[in-house]
């Protein structure tokens, strides 16, 4: 008997990722915990320089300054509740120092440009198409960083308008990179604040907007949320507060999504880095012992089989 639906998946022919890809993750938090996957297990990935980006505006504002190398001054700064923020990042960059500030975002900024020109693969989550903006300046912003709602405008973007913006990101991160493959998904979080209905018309325009750009060629969709919707639909995959999914479900779809994304022979190598990993963590209950010195010998001649065959990763 089965008790749930699987929704179809095969793996890619071409363009699998191994550990010679280079990485950039962009989006909501849900490309926070796949991104956290390619840490643990030592891939080159660069995720979210800029902190979490929720909406298609913001990650178009963040490329389109990476692509012209825009830096940020001063008056792309503002000053409120005794910190500088900026409208672009994610509120863990801000700072009561505006020059430290600064020199994170353009550090950031740069870090985004170069892995953007090396990029094999950029994975980008769209969490809402709601979004926000500034009445001062009429731009959208990636956050607000609780600056008064009232200076600010609520607008749901339109398929259309989601749309334009994922073929801007699409058009000028090729034309900086012409071999790089995307990889779209819709995270599964769902954004209740801006009410039930309204979310899944949110997600509704998202997911409407990027299979008007999926291709067989170099635009994909990876579908991490109809797998938490369909596959998941229970509460116990879900963290306390109903609306993230838990360690568990975080586990499932990262597998899922290693078994069309992640070349077999990569897979190999992830289970030796897996093995390490653990063992790094194991505490022994008498260090001093022979049995734990023979384990850490064994576990340093793993990391350097490793290393040997891949010179980027490091324990």
């Amino acid at each position: 008997m089965k008790f749930h639906t699987e929704i179809p998946l095969k793996q890619q022919t071409d363009n699998l990722i191994d550990y010679h890809s280079n990485l950039l993750l962009l989006g909501s938090c849900f490309v926070e915990n796949i991104g956290e996957k390619f840490n643990y297990f030592k891939f080159k990935s660069l995720q979210n320089p800029f902190g979490i980006l929720f909406n298609p505006k913001a990650i178009e504002t963040l490329i389109s300054r990476a692509v012209q190398n825009k830096k940020y001054t001063e008056s792309d700064l503002i000053f409120y509740n005794e910190q500088w923020h900026c409208f672009d990042a994610h509120s863990k960059l801000s700072d009561t120092s505006k020059e430290n500030l600064l020199d994170n975002l353009n550090e950031a900024l740069h870090r985004t440009q170069e892995r953007m020109h090396q990029a094999t693969h950029i994975i980008v989550t769209l969490g809402t198409a709601w979004v926000y903006r500034f009445k001062e300046t009429e731009a959208f912003v990636a956050n607000c960083h609780k600056v008064p709602q009232k200076q600010f405008d609520k607008v749901l973007l339109t398929t259309d308008e989601v749309k334009e913006s994922l073929i801007s990101i699409k058009t000028m991160v090729q034309a900086a990179n012409p071999k790089v493959n995307i990889i779209f998904t819709v995270s599964p979080v769902r954004h209740i604040k801006d009410g039930y209905v309204e979310n899944t018309r949110s997600k509704s325009h998202l997911i409407s907007a990027i299979h008007q750009l999926v291709n067989d060629n170099d635009v994909f969709y990876f579908p991490s949320y109809e797998i938490m919707m369909d596959e998941l639909r229970d509460y116990r995959f879900y963290n306390d507060d109903m609306l993230h999914p838990s360690a568990l479900a975080v586990n499932y779809v990262w597998e899922k999504f290693s078994s069309v994304w992640i070349s077999n022979k990569a897979q190999e190598t992830m289970e030796m880095v897996r093995d390490i990993q653990k063992g790094m963590q194991h505490k022994p209950f008498n260090p001093d012992s022979e049995a734990h010195k023979t384990f850490l010998k064994r576990l340093d001649e793993k990391k350097e089989m490793v290393q040997s065959r891949f010179n980027h990763i490091k324990f």
